[in-house]
């Protein structure tokens, strides 16, 4: 259930007040929900260290998410890392849950900033939250220096500097220099101005090519079914079963059926072809365009 702001202080003053858990503690609670499912050394474990996931999600609220929303995150982000987290390591939980609440965290900033995915690899991740710093890092060296960075080169210290490539690069700084915008909002004050869903191009087939391609695929099955008239029955027999059925049968097995080698079955096969063939041209100065 999503908190409202008041939940949000109550959550927070509670977390303050938590335990504060010695290595030893923090350790046999982990092996009761490791070893034995303990919900309550569970509760215990994630209570004492609310305060961490509070903390960090205070963090991200430059990215305009809401503070509870974010405190939700690092709080599931709290829990995966008390079920994944192995004692046997020696390593104190807090240092293992700061990866899994922090990584909660970027997951729900960058599904929510924007309608459309801002990234998914971990270099787009990477870029997303150090981006602007790094830039705005090189651009106080380059005033000092009383110069100014093109784009391009500032785009390639960026790379350079995060260790991402540069394409990148360029496909974040657009993702965050614009917000979204609506397709339905008109080009102009002007309420009978153009929507700018009026300027995308329709990729589906446009009606005359329909309508023309139907035309010519209804002619040229007239042709065909003309052509094949040309032909004596067996050839005609031949054909239809080789290349007009949804299941084509081989020449052993027609050959078998009328008592005929398989060779002389292509043979035949061959012949109304090109009986086939003459008679559209004979009767069709258009032949050339479908062949």
């Amino acid at each position: 259930m999503a908190l409202d702001n008041s939940n949000v202080s109550s959550l927070s003053r509670r977390a303050m007040k938590a335990e504060i858990l010695d290595a030893e503690t923090e350790r046999q609670l982990a092996y009761a929900w490791r070893d034995h499912r303990d919900e309550q050394a569970l509760h215990r474990l994630i209570n004492a260290y609310m305060r961490l996931a509070i903390s960090m999600a205070s963090k991200f609220k430059r990215y305009g998410a809401p503070t509870n929303d974010l405190i939700q995150e690092a709080g599931l982000g709290l829990m995966k890392a008390a079920d994944k987290f192995d004692p046997d390591r020696g390593v104190r939980f807090s240092t293992y849950a700061v990866w899994w609440i922090k990584a909660s965290i970027q997951d729900y900033v960058m599904r929510n900033w924007s309608l459309v995915r801002t990234g998914s690899t971990s270099s787009q991740k990477s870029l997303f939250f150090n981006m602007r710093r790094v830039q705005a890092h090189f651009e106080r060296e380059a005033l000092a220096r009383g110069e100014t960075l093109e784009r391009d080169k500032l785009h390639e210290l960026i790379a350079e500097e995060i260790g991402v490539p540069l394409g990148d690069v360029q496909m974040m700084d657009g993702r965050l220099s614009g917000s979204d915008y609506s397709l339905n909002a008109t080009q102009s004050t002007d309420e009978e101005g153009r929507e700018w869903i009026e300027l995308i191009e329709d990729e589906g087939s446009q009606v005359d090519l329909i309508v023309e391609d139907k035309h010519d695929t209804n002619q040229l099955r007239g042709w065909l079914k003309d052509a094949l008239f040309a032909l004596n029955d067996r050839e005609r027999m031949i054909v239809r079963e080789r290349m007009l059925v949804d299941s084509p049968r081989t020449l052993e097995s027609l050959g078998q059926e009328l008592n005929l080698s398989k060779e002389r079955i292509r043979q035949l096969e061959a012949a109304a072809y090109g009986k086939m063939r003459k008679y559209l041209e004979k009767n069709s100065n258009e032949l050339h365009h479908f062949l």
